[in-house]
Parts: structure tokens; C-alpha cells; sequence
């Protein structure tokens, strides 16, 4: 069943049908006057959308929920989760709405979500908003990790509301629409297990594979083959996050996706100076979700998924076991397959290299980045120059210059590829001290600042004139770093 809105925009319905005991038919609150910030036109064309339409009083309440297709039904959804550890058995779409699923132009299936529509019965004494500065923050930075060619979901169009959100200040609303391949997670299994109905569970795997990996139902075991496809593409993302220094900020059980897409842009930030330890959130006390975390907390999260498929891999429990601890050994491997590749892409190092060379090469670099805390994005960047024979920039990111020189010249003598490394080492990413000073710009009703860092990033390996600004590290006045996740 599907529902159609004017200017042929189609709604479907399925998550809604097949897993009713995991949505809450719901509707989005009314807001007094909403206006269009920013629309994702080539994202609209994509998903069969009128850009023109969509910038239309009626399109904009389509945007946030008021207005949607007679028979359509928007949804919570409920999930569960671990947040910081801790085991929260109902969270659920507390501020967000499914409103639907639309085909995109190549046959997949998508959903159009919103976040900040109000409150929800998952709501937990939230007021179910958000404000215009948190919204443009996940469509900046969603948008730049796609660019950057990162797994991610993707953002519509923020829509401003009307209406003032409360924080520590009274802050303009808005609510911002985003697209994903689904919106299915780990908290969402671990809310179908606690029910203890088998059925939902499973219904939920079928709905999962054939959704994401269809390959795993003609598998001899289809759930564990499930199971080992997501710890993959869990393992591919997490290492493209580390080896574009970006840090989630608020890595629960709830935010980590079955498709393998990014999720819920709250308190991310990209490292500047290289260090491990890095911590944004404002949350985050112990430095659970540091930067050089991610890996191991991915890991954690598998293993909470594998807990919920365990009536599903087999009928003998500690068969069961065996089988998800088995499956979960793999994702080592495949992470550190994946960062050594990625390392040894962004330093252009050759095919056939002897792997001890380019680990060590790799080792030593990192010793020497922390210790000198050099500018992560900056670095890579201007090491392609190093490899055509300038090492003039390069070098001056570093104080202990003898060092990079004894490493540089160990490095040169492998013969690295200069133009394959501007190809996966960006010129431009939302830098902290930019997307800061562009949010508070727009919460002030300036969105240039937004539109010129948006071109920027959204062609993040192309270094080109006037843009020489966004290439820049914070200025040292910026000091340290705090985000919030924007509830």
C-alpha cells in the first residue's frame, strides 16, 4: 500500500504494516509559521521530489510534518539502548517521526524522517523540539561525511518553525528532515528481544536482510549471516571515521545503525591537533566515546547486537554462543584491514609495499602526531605536496622538525603517490571554529555563513580560490572544544 501527495510525491507505509508492535501512529505538532532554511535539491531530485514544490507553503509542511498524504502514517518508533553503558529498555523516537518510505531514483527504498516535530509518547519528559542551530549542525556535517564518501544518512532540509525552544536561553525551532536507507538499529533488536516475542524478532532480521543484505537469506544460517554482514560494514564505517578524525560524541546502542550508515549528528566534531584522548561531548566525563574509543565501543555495540539474535542463530543457547562469538572475532580483522588500507591510502604508499615497512611507517607517523599535536586534516593535505618534493608546509606543522625529517625521508624513499593521496586526503571538513561560527550566525538569522561552508565541504578533495579560510586550523584563541547533543 502507498499514498500519493501533490506533485507525485509517494509515501509507503511498510514499517508502519510489518512491525506495528515497534511504531506508535503519531503526529507531528502543529508549528505557527515555518519557513525553509535550507533544501538539499539534488537530494530532492534523487528521491523523485520538485525542488520547486517542496519550497511551496505546502512542501514546507510536508518539510515538518503538518501536512502529509491522505493515508499516510507517520510513526515513533521504539527502540531501546545502551547509553554510556547504561541499559535504557524503552527510548524510542522521542522528538522524530518516520513520516514514511519513498523510492529513490535508483530503486532503493528510503526513508523521510523528521526530528523535532514535537513530543512523542517516547518523549521521557522531553519537549520534543529542537533548535535551528543543532538541526543545521546535522545537515552540515551529514552532508560533508557524504561527500567525503562515508556511509551516512542525509539531510533534506531544516525548516524553521516559528516557535522559541527552550535551553539554557529561548532559541529559534526548527526541524529538520533527513533521509537514510532505514532507521533500523541495534537498540531497535534489543527492544524487539526484551519483548520475548520470538516472532517480532524475527520478523525484524527478515525485514533487516532484505532491506539491507539480501545475500544473507540464501545463506545456510541467514541471521548469522545478517549478523556477520553488519559487524562488516560496522567495522568499514568505523574505520573511515577514524581515518577522517571524526568523532561521534554519543556512540549508544541506539545510534548505531543495521545498514551501516552514521546517525544522529549531536555532539560530533573532527579532531584538530591529533590526540587520542579527544572528548567533545559535554556529556561524555570518562572519555567513553574519545576518539580513539570508537573501535573498541563498536565492538561493545556488536556484541549487544549478537546478545538479541541468539534465539535466532540456534535453537541449543551455548550453540547459539558459540556461533556469535565466533562471527563477532571477525570484526578485529576487518577494522584493522580497513584503517591499515586507509592509512596506507592517505600516505600513498605503493602496492606491494612489504607491510612491516608501511606499518612501521605508519606507527612512527602517529608517535610523532600526537607528540606534536599537529593538525590532523592539515597534515594529510599537505603531504601530497611533500610527496611532489615541497615539504615546506608539512614541516612547519611540527616543532621537533628533526624528527619529521628522519621520518620524511623514510617515508619519500618508498616513492609515494601524490595524486591518489589528494584523492582521499580533503582540503576542506566542518571544522570546529567554522560550523560554531556558522550555527551562531544562523540562530541570528544569517545563513550565508551556513550556504558558503555547505559549498566548502560538500566538495571536500577540490581545493579551490576564495576558499582558503575553510582549509585553515581554529585560531588559537578558539580553545578547547565543548559540544552538546542539542535536546
Amino acid at each position: 500500500m502507498s499514498v500519493t501527495l501533490t506533485s507525485s510525491i509517494t509515501l509507503g507505509n511498510r514499517f508502519a504494516r510489518e512491525l506495528p508492535e515497534l511504531a506508535v501512529d503519531w503526529q507531528a505538532e502543529k508549528f505557527p509559521d515555518p519557513r525553509l532554511l535550507v533544501l538539499n535539491e539534488l537530494l530532492a531530485v534523487d528521491l523523485g521530489f520538485d525542488p520547486a514544490w517542496l519550497r511551496t507553503p505546502q512542501g514546507v509542511r510536508l518539510l515538518v510534518g503538518s501536512a502529509v498524504p491522505d493515508g499516510a502514517t507517520p510513526v515513533a518508533q521504539a527502540y531501546a539502548g545502551h547509553q554510556f553503558g547504561g541499559y535504557v529498555p524503552r527510548l524510542g523516537d522521542g522528538r522524530a517521526l518516520l513520516l514514511g518510505e519513498v523510492t529513490d531514483a535508483e530503486g532503493r527504498q528510503r526513508d523521510l524522517h523528521l526530528k523535532g516535530s514535537g513530543r512523542t509518547p517516547f518523549a521521557r519528559g522531553g519537549d520534543g523540539l529542537a533548535a535551528v542551530g543543532p538541526m543545521l549542525r546535522e545537515y552540515v556535517v551529514s552532508e560533508a561525511m557524504h561527500a567525503l564518501g562515508v556511509p551516512t544518512t542525509r539531510s533534506l532540509a531544516v525548516v524553521a518553525t516559528g516557535q522559541r525552544v527552550l535551553r539554557e536561553t529561548a532559541l529559534p525551532g526548527a526541524v529538520l528532515s533527513r533521509v537514510a536507507s532505514s532507521h533500523l538499529r541495534v537498540g531497535t533488536f534489543q527492544y524487539a528481544r526484551d519483548t520475548g516475542d520470538v516472532d517480532l524478532l524475527r520478523r525484524l532480521a527478515d525485514c533487516a536482510i532484505e532491506r539491507h543484505y539480501p545475500a544473507a537469506a540464501g545463506s545456510e544460517r541467514p541471521y548469522r549471516a545478517l549478523f556477520e554482514a553488519v559487524v562488516a560494514a560496522q567495522a568499514s564505517l568505523v574505520a573511515r571515521w577514524m581515518l577522517l578524525g571524526f568523532v561521534h560524541g554519543v556512540m549508544n546502542t541506539d545510534n548505531m545503525t543495521i545498514s551501516g550508515e552514521s546517525i544522529d549528528y549531536g555532539p560530533c566534531a573532527f579532531i584538530d591537533s591529533f590526540d587520542p584522548d579527544t572528548v567533545f561531548s559535554s556529556i561524555d566525563h570518562g572519555g567513553r566515546y574519545a576518539y580513539g574509543n570508537q573501535p573498541l565501543v563498536a565492538e561493545w555495540n556488536l556484541a549487544r547486537f549478537a546478545e538479541t539474535l541468539l534465539p535466532l542463530l540456534d535453537e541449543d543457547r551455548e550453540r547459539a554462543v558459540e556461533l556469535a562469538v565466533e562471527s563477532l572475532e571477525r570484526y578485529g580483522h576487518q577494522y584493522s584491514d580497513a584503517w591499515s588500507a586507509g592509512m596506507r591510502a592517505k600516505l600513498g604508499l605503493p602496492d606491494g609495499l612489504d607491510t612491516a615497512i608501511g606499518d612501521a611507517l605508519v606507527e612512527d607517523l602517529l608517535r610523532l602526531l600526537r607528540h606534536g599535536r599537529v593538525d590532523w586534516t592539515g597534515f594529510f593535505r599537505a603531504m601530497g605536496a611533500a610527496a611532489r618534493g615541497d615539504t615546506q608546509l608539512a614541516r612547519s606543522l611540527f616543532h621537533d622538525l628533526a624528527a619529521f625529517d628522519t621520518w620524511a625521508e623514510q617515508w619519500r624513499a618508498v616513492g609515494p603517490d601524490a595524486d591518489s593521496m589528494d584523492r582521499v586526503n580533503p582540503v576542506y571538513i566542518p571544522r570546529n571554529h567554522l560550523v560554531e561560527g556558522a550555527l551562531t550566525a544562523a540562530t541570528d538569522g544569517d545563513l550565508d555563513p551556513v550556504l558558503r561552508l555547505l559549498e566548502a565541504v560538500s566538495s571536500p578533495y577540490v581545493e579551490r580560490p576564495g576558499l582558503e579560510r575553510y582549509a585553515e586550523p581554529a585560531p588559537e584563541d578558539f580553545g578547547t572544544y565543548q559540544t552538546f547533543c542539542g535536546t
